[in-house]
């Protein structure tokens, strides 16, 4: 689908605006890192804008006056949302007052559905204009909730093109701007450089880790990529890991689970992607890291843990065959899925020395995640969002 882009000039401060107000939800990591791209994209176009709202360290490092932040508020699972719900509920009325408080000119959602529809509910209340930026996964599951966006929402933006049709069906047009992913998984340096930057051996097979970005996933699915590691070394004598340490984890926690496992890993904090694409498979915890990884050409093992109760409520409600962005863009299994009881060190050793093994089976699925950028989009999601955002106020 064509993606028009009409006065894509990033500037257009050649006269005075007034102040304007901007309500801004970013609940988890990767909706803090699209919020503060849009931001930055936004301030562009009008310099004199004012956010504030939740988010994490990318949007306040944007000038995001933050009421609360993302860490207190991401859970993973449906079950885990009561250890934190007397939280989320008292932030909930922290940003409900801020609707009379502060009277916003636009509030912008961002994913994170459970806490931003029932915000978009009280902001349509208020008659405050509200536009949701990266759709829930109503594709997925919870397909209902769509009529309660089309009451709620102004304008939606999208960012995968099969979105279109969903909400097309219900009768509500949203805007597909693409992925901005397109715009942000670059990388600075060769394989071989990186290697050798970050202290790696060039001729070892190296394996990425990626626990996931919130410390309760990380704590429940490590240990199985750790467990899963050591086999691979004794296995591959000549094979090292690397893990690109999340912004959004301290270095504390990742060293905590390390120091209960022999096998030896490299951390390196900042330069994921060149940390990611330094591999030659990646073993990664379901979320946008498997379409980073996938967009950066490696191959890779998802996995997911969550709890039972939370896996048993879910299977019951959500009606896709897999749960990896990667797959689910690419619209087939492209590389292997672990879940719950699967997702343990011995499978997912096995599955990672199926790939390595067998080039002709590495290199079918490299050509396959090629084709997944394709299926995006053109880079400069975060401007065409931008623009829609600012015609709102």
């Amino acid at each position: 689908m064509p993606l028009e882009e009409k006065n894509s000039s990033p500037l257009i401060n050649t006269v005075h605006m007034p102040q304007k107000t901007i309500m801004i939800i970013a609940g988890e990591a990767s909706g803090d890192m699209h919020g503060a791209n849009l931001v930055r994209e936004m301030l562009k176009i009008n310099p004199e804008l004012n956010f504030y709202g939740i988010g994490g360290n990318k949007l306040q490092k944007e000038g995001v006056q933050l009421l609360a932040h993302a860490s207190d508020m991401a859970v993973v699972g449906l079950t885990e949302v009561f250890s934190k719900l007397r939280k989320i509920l008292k932030i909930m009325r922290i940003m409900k007052k801020s609707l009379d408080e502060r009277r916003p000119d636009l509030v912008i959602l961002i994913d994170y559905p459970d806490f931003n529809l029932p915000l978009a509910k009280a902001a349509k209340k208020k008659g405050v204009k509200v536009f949701y930026y990266i759709s829930p996964q109503v594709w997925a599951w919870r397909r209902g909730r769509i009529k309660q966006i089309k009451k709620t929402v102004d304008k939606m933006a999208v960012i995968l093109p099969f979105e279109v049709e969903t909400y097309g069906r219900y009768g509500f047009t949203v805007n597909y701007v693409g992925h901005p992913l397109l715009d942000m998984v670059q990388t600075n340096y060769s394989k071989k450089d990186s290697r050798k930057n970050f202290g790696l051996d060039e001729a070892k097979v190296t394996i990425g880790i990626l626990p996931g970005s919130r410390p309760s996933e990380v704590k429940k699915i490590m240990p199985e990529l750790l467990r899963a590691a050591e086999i691979l070394a004794q296995r591959m004598p000549d094979i090292q890991f690397v893990l690109p340490l999340a912004d959004t984890l301290e270095r504390e926690i990742i060293n905590a689970i390390l120091s209960e496992f022999t096998v030896k890993v490299h951390v390196i904090s900042g330069h994921t992607y060149d940390v990611i694409s330094c591999a030659d498979l990646g073993l990664v915890t379901s979320g946008t890291a498997t379409l980073e990884t996938a967009l950066l050409g490696v191959p890779m093992i998802i996995v997911y843990k969550i709890s039972f109760l939370s896996y048993v409520i879910g299977r019951l409600f959500v009606h896709v065959k897999n749960i990896g962005l990667a797959n689910i863009i690419a619209g087939k299994t492209i590389v292997p899925e672990l879940i719950q009881a699967d997702a343990n060190g011995e499978r997912i050793a096995g599955e990672a020395l199926a790939i390595l093994t067998n080039g002709e089976k590495k290199r079918k699925i490299i050509k396959d995640l090629a084709a997944i950028r394709a299926k995006l989009g053109e880079p400069g999601a975060s401007r065409r969002t931008a623009k829609i955002a600012c015609d709102m106020i």
